[in-house]
């Protein structure tokens, strides 16, 4: 990649927020990727959702609840922030149970979007 190159990335996260190492590991990369200038977008499907939902309580299972990191996304140019429609529905959600404002899309439009990607990462 030539210097000054912006490329367009996508993380896809799919997995619930405790329980495994995807749902942080991806948040690092995110920010990393973001230090680089890059273009970057996350979407959050399946479980993933889970990952923005207000009050999380994450004393019993002695994990950091890092959650709050979302909300700082915006201070690291990172503003492209997308729920699968279908996902929210399935889990019984809606925008309002969310710490971050996000544009949510259909899986179709969220497809059509990846397309447009010169990068997606899925965690």
């Amino acid at each position: 990649m030539s210097e000054g190159t912006v490329k367009k990335f996508m993380f896809v996260n799919r997995k619930a927020p405790y329980g495994t190492i995807y749902a942080l590991e991806s948040l690092e990369v995110v920010l990393i990727t973001a230090a680089f200038d890059q273009d970057v977008s996350l979407v959050f499907m399946d479980d993933g959702i889970f990952q923005l939902k207000k009050g999380q309580q994450t004393k019993g299972i002695e994990n950091k609840n890092f959650s709050p990191t979302y909300r700082a996304l915006d201070g690291y140019d990172i503003e492209k922030l997308y729920v699968e429609a279908e996902a929210l529905a399935a889990r019984g959600l809606t925008e309002d149970d969310l710490l971050v404002d996000v544009t949510v899309m259909s899986r179709v439009e969220l497809g059509k979007l990846m397309d447009e990607m010169d990068v997606v990462l899925s965690f």
